[in-house]
């Protein structure tokens, strides 16, 4: 049985649907999208940030921790996930975040501030130490005392509640698509899937092949090796970074099909597919779900 505090906040979540694409250009193609709505879970903890916290945050309440310790940029969905949670919960909230103070907070920043997460910027040099930190307890003093959330939940009980999205999933599919940070959630899909399909995750970033070691370490030897795959061409030239191009497919794919979505994630993995069916990397009859992961509040930061 889930804590009882979680639960409280568990009980705020919307149903995560699974949508048709209604889209001419899919339908010429004869190629059958699904998006599974996770940014329809909430606000403010859609998509994957509350299946990865949920079993982390268990595990923390356990224990008893001062504070919940983690890390991020200056736009982290994580982060304000976290911090919106800790506020639930009433339990302190830590940040190591990249880079120098801005001038000027984002509205990231400030929700993180209002709702009492302790800020703290750090090079990008020793940002990078710090993402080699994995273990809850394995935070060097210096940074605080408390249970440690490596960058993005990366855990293996974030797995966990990842998993629980494939059981709400009773349409057949070709391809399973996701976005890519950590490779977190694409590691949760990889372990819990039953079906023949592949999942394909489209990472967000420049430089990413190390995901693929990243992701194997968190999968049972058996399951690493199973049909999973990372697609590194759609990062538009690094985390957060855009085009013209992606922000006006972005735009129309949102005026298109009524589903909102940020080019940070969801919509750099669309472009992805859409690109895709372009050059027929999917044949004709195939079904595709892609899971939109939410974040949409990062779009109220300027483009």
């Amino acid at each position: 049985m889930l804590d009882s505090r979680l639960l409280v906040v568990e009980n705020q979540l919307e149903k995560s649907t699974l949508e048709k694409v209604n889209d001419p250009f899919l339908k010429a193609a004869g190629v059958h999208l699904w998006m599974k709505r996770d940014d329809r879970l909430h606000p403010i903890i859609s998509g994957n940030k509350w299946r990865k916290l949920k079993y982390i945050v268990e595990h923390a309440l356990l224990l008893q921790p001062r504070c919940l310790i983690s890390m991020g940029g200056q736009y982290s969905n994580h982060l304000h996930a976290l911090a919106f949670v800790g506020k639930q919960l009433g339990l302190p909230t830590v940040a190591w975040i990249r880079g120098d103070p801005p001038l000027e907070f984002n509205r990231t920043l400030k929700d993180l501030a209002d709702w009492g997460m302790e800020l703290h910027f750090i090079s990008r040099s020793e940002y990078r130490e710090l993402r080699k930190i994995k273990d809850y307890d394995g935070l060097p003093e210096r940074y605080g005392t408390g249970y440690w959330l490596s960058e993005g939940g990366a855990n293996p009980l974030a797995l966990k509640g990842v998993a629980e999205l494939v059981g709400e999933i009773s349409e057949p599919c070709d391809y399973f698509c996701l976005p890519c940070g950590t490779g977190t959630t694409l590691a949760g899909i990889a372990s819990s899937v039953t079906g023949d399909f592949t999942v394909l995750g489209f990472v967000a970033f420049k430089g990413g092949a190390y995901l693929k070691d990243e992701i194997s370490a968190l999968l049972p030897y058996q399951v690493a090796r199973q049909s999973w795959q990372l697609n590194l061409d759609y990062h538009f030239g690094g985390f957060a970074k855009t085009s013209p191009q992606l922000l006006a497919f972005v735009d129309d794919f949102s005026a298109t099909t009524g589903i909102m979505i940020e080019p940070t994630y969801t919509g750099k993995m669309l472009y992805g597919i859409y690109d895709l069916v372009k050059q027929n990397y999917f044949k004709k009859g195939q079904s595709i779900i892609a899971l939109h992961t939410g974040g949409l509040q990062s779009i109220r930061a300027p483009r």
